[in-house]
This record gives structure tokens, C-alpha cells and sequence, in this order.
């Protein structure tokens, strides 16, 4: 039996640490079986095992467990791994998953004249604005991409800002559009979520439920959120909002809310495994996210699988499945005041509500189905594989 040929991953994070990119690798190598898959990652924590399987990954770890440590020198641990792989593994294709430490390692490789002959499958899936990437660590982040750009045979991109964005960093290759999605079979949507009672006291069987899947960090816009619901609660006492994640800011979010006086109100829920993301939105009534910047946003396509009618703004990938008034609502950047409006228009407007809920599910499903996602990268695969 001939040995299948082996795909190389780059990603500077994987499980335990999900983000929209770590899950795409996972839920995409899940699905493939006729490809061996290999992942080098930074191990950022001690009791990380260096080596393991996990789902159809071979995954090796590099470091000590240290994040700062590992992270500056994954693309040099890495190489030597690539060295050893390569040996006794028929690899066919390097896929680096981002711009970042870990996933410059092949872009070095080349520049030092190494695996020039490999192709290199780049796919940004970053959600900060051209601003933040020209800017960030004195510039270096946006060297990277260009010099990355510059060095990749194939760039996939999650959404149509992302194929821009990589436009004005110089890439002139090709560019395939294959965005995140979600598993539409593990979210069991409930569609009877329409509040029983809008005033009075909250109680635990009338509550109407606003959620967020953030990292609390600047881009999520959640402390937009805390303000929203502040001006929301004026009107409709009986409602809540919870928040799922967690990040830098959570000490000045928790602040916030003590500051407006809806501690009683709100629960910050902290870092949730992925799998049980549906059973925490399994009561909620909308979904809410402000976001500043966004590449796509996986966590509004889980909410919409999850029968959620959901609230955004018009940045970055989001337009590309958010349609207002179709299949959710958008609210103004920057704007508490917008936000409300569109929150409270939900709370009031049952019509509108099932509409949005009914067509985002459609929509994901049609669309934004893992399955249908990962028969376009495994054509992206073959091609480069072929070369």
C-alpha cells in the first residue's frame, strides 16, 4: 500500500487553546483521511505532553512550556523538527495557519534557501484591522505578513476582507476564499426562546438571556455590550447578559459593570470548553457582539447553528454572511446608543426575531457547513500536493 503523503501544520497555538483558527485546523484534519497530518506548535505549558495524537493530527510541541519563551523560539525548534519529519515522513505541503511565531518557520526555511521546492499553503485567518497588523511590535507584525505573503505559493483566506487585506500587503498569487464554519449537526437549536414576560422581577423561567463568545480583548467590543444593556435594563428589567470568555480586560469589564450599577444582571462565565458553548447559549435569546475589527467570526455562524438571531457590526468578514434585517441585525462601531436600539428592536419585534433565527440557521447550514468546507481545502491540498 502506497504511504499516504503527509501535510505539515504551523499554528503557534492548539489544543487545549481553541481560537476560530485552531478549530478550523481541527475540525477540517477530522474530516480527511486520506492526507497524513503533522502540526508543529509552540507547547506554552509544562503538563503538555511535547509529543501526541490528537483526532488525525500527529502533533509535536516545542519548548519548555514557557509562552513567551516557546513562542520566540518555535520558529527555530521548529526547523529542527522539519528536518527530522522530513526524513522519514513523504511530506507534500507546509500550511502555515496565520502569521506568527511558530508560522514563519517555513517562510525561513525558504529565505535560507531550504525546502524551496516545497509548496507553502498560507492561511490568514487574523481578525485585526491593516492598522493593527502595519503597527503591532514596532512594525514586525507587518513585515511578516508582507515577507510571508511574499514567500507563499497559495494563500486561503476566511473572508473577503482577508483576501483584500492580503491584496495591500503585496500578494499578487492566487487567493481562495474558504471560510470558517460550524458543525451544524452538534448544535440542537431551541426554538421557543421568545421571553414569557418583558417587566417585573427577574426570575430563572423568564429571564430573556443577551450572550456573547468573546476574548475579552479591545477588538470584541464587549465593553460596547456592557454599556448597551445598561441603557437596555432602563426599559426591560428582566434581562441578563452573559458573558463567555475571558482575556486581559476582564478586570475592567467586571469594573464596568459594577460602575453601572448591573452586577446583579450580569455573569461573566470565564473560559468555556468548546463543547459546551450550545449548551451555554441554549437559553439565551440573542446573540451580541460589537466587534471592532473581525476576520469572519466563528462564534456568530455557532450562534446562528444554535437558532440564535444575532447582533454585529458591518467590520471586517462579518458582511459576508450578516445581512440586515435577513440574517441578523448590525449595529454602528463604537456606539452603545445603536447597539440598544437593535437590542431592545429584538426584544420587542417577536416576527422579526423568528425570521432571523430561521434564516441564519439556513444559512449556515447551506454555507458555513464544516463538511462542505473541508472538501475545499482537500481540493486546495490535492492541487499543491500535486505540484
Amino acid at each position: 500500500m502506497d504511504e499516504k503523503k503527509s501535510v505539515l501544520i504551523f499554528s503557534t497555538a492548539y489544543l487545549p487553546f481553541l481560537g476560530g483558527a485552531e478549530l478550523a485546523i481541527k475540525e477540517i484534519t477530522d474530516r480527511l483521511h486520506d492526507l497524513h497530518f503533522i502540526l508543529i506548535t509552540a507547547r506554552m505549558r509544562c503538563s503538555l505532553l511535547p509529543k501526541e495524537h490528537m483526532g488525525n493530527i500527529e502533533v509535536y510541541r516545542v519548548g519548555i512550556g514557557v509562552p513567551i519563551f516557546d513562542k520566540i523560539l518555535s520558529p527555530f525548534l521548529a526547523a529542527w523538527y522539519v528536518f527530522k519529519i522530513t526524513r522519514h515522513s513523504p511530506v507534500c505541503l507546509f500550511w502555515s495557519v496565520m502569521v506568527s511565531y511558530t508560522t514563519i518557520t517555513p517562510v525561513l526555511l525558504k529565505m535560507f534557501g531550504l525546502y524551496k521546492n516545497m509548496p507553502l499553503l498560507l492561511t490568514l485567518q487574523e481578525g485585526d484591522s491593516k492598522a493593527h497588523i502595519t503597527r503591532a511590535r514596532l512594525g514586525l507584525v507587518g513585515f511578516w505578513w508582507r515577507f510571508a505573503l511574499q514567500q507563499a505559493d497559495h494563500v486561503q483566506v476566511i473572508s473577503a476582507y482577508l483576501e483584500k487585506l492580503a491584496r495591500e500587503f503585496g500578494y499578487a498569487g492566487i487567493v481562495s476564499v474558504v471560510p470558517n464554519g460550524a458543525d451544524i449537526h452538534k448544535f440542537t437549536p431551541s426554538f421557543d426562546r421568545v421571553p414569557r414576560r418583558m417587566t417585573g422581577q427577574i426570575s430563572d423561567d423568564a429571564t430573556p438571556v443577551i450572550i456573547t463568545v468573546s476574548r475579552l480583548v479591545e477588538k470584541n467590543g464587549v465593553d460596547v455590550l456592557i454599556k448597551a444593556f445598561a441603557e437596555v435594563c432602563k426599559k426591560f428589567p428582566d434581562v441578563a447578559l452573559h458573558i463567555v470568555g475571558d482575556g486581559k480586560l476582564r478586570g475592567e469589564l467586571e469594573a464596568l459593570v459594577n460602575m453601572l450599577g448591573i452586577g446583579n444582571k450580569t455573569v461573566f462565565l470565564g473560559e468555556v470548553p468548546h463543547e459546551k458553548i450550545s449548551a451555554c447559549q441554549s437559553d439565551a435569546y440573542m446573540f451580541v457582539r460589537p466587534s471592532r475589527s473581525e476576520g469572519l467570526g466563528t462564534a456568530f455562524l455557532e450562534a446562528m447553528a444554535d437558532g440564535l438571531p444575532v447582533i454585529g457590526t458591518p467590520v471586517g468578514g462579518i458582511v459576508d454572511f450578516l445581512k440586515d434585517g435577513e440574517t441578523g441585525l448590525f449595529c454602528k462601531v463604537d456606539d452603545p446608543k445603536s447597539l440598544a436600539e437593535k437590542i431592545l428592536l429584538l426584544l420587542q419585534d417577536k416576527e422579526l426575531h423568528k425570521r432571523l433565527q430561521d434564516n441564519g440557521r439556513r444559512l449556515v447550514g447551506e454555507k458555513y457547513d464544516w463538511d462542505g468546507i473541508t472538501l475545499q481545502m482537500k481540493t486546495i491540498f490535492q492541487s499543491l500536493c500535486a505540484s
